[in-house]
Parts: structure tokens; C-alpha cells; sequence
């Protein structure tokens, strides 16, 4: 029997994008039917560069490509929801780039739109296609750290250099813990489940072109007594990295997106003071864009449950938004996960 085709369109011809589309070429099962950009120049050397003739300089066009069946939305966050519903409406499914949206307006809307169409709607929350973040989940699950009692995750990355006054980063309703700390906020989500209640604080000190605070700190309490922290900074001075670490009652993960290795320390039964540390190899695939695309595919070819759905994608936010509201307020807060 001839297997099936699945024709994907991607939304931007930026590196990022160009990153989605190669994996959908290295699929299987899959063509780069078409690619969309607004940026003449772009869309040309992409399409050049990616051997695509269908090329589209409204998003809207594309959606109308003949046969298309998925389309991937690599745009800035504040496209977010219209893309997506139009998507939906016109009958394709949808691997959408975190973070979801950056208002709950818009969040709600695309849960609510996800609900009431039989297409597929992922969220591009890489991180748990991280080789070394999903190594570290595996001994979770496994039980080999025992019962989780803390976790840790920061995004450290410093956006000097991609800001710009009127940019699509330097939005205000934007602010670095939803659109970038969302990935630790998700890795953690992951891990322990939902905050049920969190306390930050933050300050603004090292990039005054954006109107809102570039360093936060928050504490959280989940579920089960376990306890975590979120460290996000957009102004450090520091190479990019998300190192995480999980804590359990018989052992520890230490990890992160750029190293070749995680390091695994496990008490021993016989001798609970007794550690074993060991160096466990990982590929490093910082956006694992390739891993991704492959879930979002199975789904759809097998009609398996999407691991990072709309639902998934608006608690992650509504996780960052409670984290921002309790800086900027000075309270804790408990997220408000009820969408749709």
C-alpha cells in the first residue's frame, strides 16, 4: 500500500524557519509543498535554497495551496492566533511556534478554535524534543531519581544583538518570561505538572530599549509538596543556555541544550550517602526542529494524541503570565488555568 504524502507549507523563511523546513524534507513521509514570506528577498533565496517553486507572499495564499495538508507558523508571537485560526478553518493541520499567543484573549481563542476542529494543532515547545531534557525526563519517569522534590530551569540569552526598537521582541506585552522563559517554564511543566502557585521578582537593568523587566525570578510550588525555580534574563552576559536540575529522593540530573552530556548522580541502595556520578551522552540538538516535526507527523498519519497541544501550550503561558503579574504586583500568584 503507498504510504501517505503529507504536504506542509511553512509561514516564514527565517533561519528559524528554514531550520522546520528542512525537517520536513528529511521526513519520510513528507514534502515541502509551499513557502510564505513578506520579505521578497527572503522568500526567493529560501525557496532557491529549499528546491520549493510555491511561493507566497500572503499567508492567506498559501492556506488555498492545492493539496496542502499542514502548515507550520514560524512568525512573531502577535500573528499567532489569526494565523492559527485560519489554519484550522481552512481544514489543515497546525504546528504552531511557541510561545502560543501572548495575550489570554488570543489564548483562549485558539484553544476554543482547536476544540472545534478535527484538524491536529501543536505547540513548538522544543525543549522536550532536547535530547539532553528528554534523557533527563526518561529517568524521571523511569524512577530513578525517586520522588522529584525540586526543579530548576533558566533561560539565559542575551538579546542585545536581535533587538530592535519597534521589533516584535520589543513588544510590550511580550516580556522575556512569555516569549523566551516559556521554555523553562514548559520543562518544568513537563517534569512536576502545573505550578499551582508562584512569587517572582524581577529588574530592568541591562536593556533599556525594551519596556519590560529583562531579569525574573521566580519560585514555584506544584503539586505533591515539590518546589521550583524559573531564572530567565535577556540582557546577560553569558552564552546561551537552558541548564536545568532535577532533584529526587535518590538522585539528581543536572542538564542542559548545549552539551554533549548530562550528569546523573544516584545514591546507592546498599550506602544512601554513597553517590555514583555518571556522564551520560546525548546528542546536542538545541532546537531539535527534526524531532519535533516527527511527533507533529505521527500524530497525524497515526491519529496519536498531540504531546503539546493547544491546552498545553495556553497553561505554559498562563504559567509565564502569573509569573510576570507576580513580579509587577509583588504577590503570589496562582496561575488561572481554565481556557476555551
Amino acid at each position: 500500500m503507498k504510504k501517505k504524502i503529507l504536504n506542509v507549507g511553512v509561514i516564514s523563511c527565517s533561519d528559524m524557519a528554514q531550520s522546520h523546513m528542512l525537517a520536513v524534507k528529511n521526513h519520510e513521509q513528507a514534502c515541502l509543498a509551499a513557502v510564505c514570506d513578506v520579505d521578497e528577498e527572503k522568500l526567493r533565496e529560501a525557496g532557491d535554497k529549499m528546491g520549493v517553486e510555491a511561493r507566497y507572499t500572503d499567508y492567506r495564499e498559501l492556506l488555498r495551496h492545492p493539496g496542502l495538508d499542514a502548515v507550520i507558523i514560524v512568525t512573531p508571537d502577535q500573528l499567532h492566533r489569526e494565523m492559527v485560526e485560519e489554519s484550522l478553518n481552512a481544514g489543515l493541520h497546525v504546528l504552531c511556534e511557541k510561545p502560543l499567543a501572548l495575550l489570554r484573549e488570543d489564548l483562549n481563542a485558539i484553544v476554543a478554535a482547536s476544540r472545534a476542529s478535527d484538524k491536529k494543532l501543536m505547540v513548538g515547545q522544543i525543549c522536550r524534543f532536547t535530547p539532553g531534557f528528554a534523557k533527563a525526563k526518561e529517568l524521571i519517569d523511569a524512577g530513578e531519581l525517586g520522588d522529584i522534590y525540586y526543579v530548576e530551569s533558566e533561560y539565559a540569552h542575551d538579546y542585545q544583538d536581535i533587538l530592535s526598537e519597534n521589533g516584535w521582541r520589543s513588544d510590550p506585552s511580550r516580556n522575556g518570561v512569555v516569549g523566551g522563559g516559556c521554555h523553562a517554564v514548559d520543562l518544568l511543566r513537563w517534569v512536576a505538572g502545573d505550578p499551582i502557585e508562584v512569587t517572582a521578582y524581577a529588574n530592568h537593568k541591562m536593556l533599556p530599549i525594551v519596556p519590560y523587566d529583562d531579569c525574573t525570578i521566580a519560585i514555584l510550588r506544584f503539586e505533591n509538596d515539590v518546589i521550583g525555580k524559573v531564572f530567565v534574563s535577556t540582557g546577560c552576559k553569558r552564552a546561551y543556555t537552558m541548564r536545568s536540575s532535577f532533584y529526587g529522593t535518590k538522585g539528581t540530573v543536572v542538564c542542559d541544550n548545549t552539551s554533549p552530556s548530562i550528569t546523573f548522580y544516584k545514591s546507592q541502595e546498599e550506602n544512601p550517602a554513597e553517590l555514583e556520578e555518571r556522564e551520560i551522552e546525548v546528542d546536542i540538538a538545541n532546537h531539535n526542529t527534526f524531532g519535533e516535526f516527527r511527533a507533529f507527523a505521527d500524530a497525524i498519519l497515526n491519529d496519536k494524541p498531540i504531546p503539546t497541544d493547544a491546552l498545553q501550550g495556553a497553561k505554559t503561558i498562563a504559567a509565564c503570565m502569573a509569573i510576570v503579574d507576580s513580579a509587577n504586583e509583588r504577590r503570589t500568584i496562582a496561575p488561572d488555568y481554565n481556557f476555551g
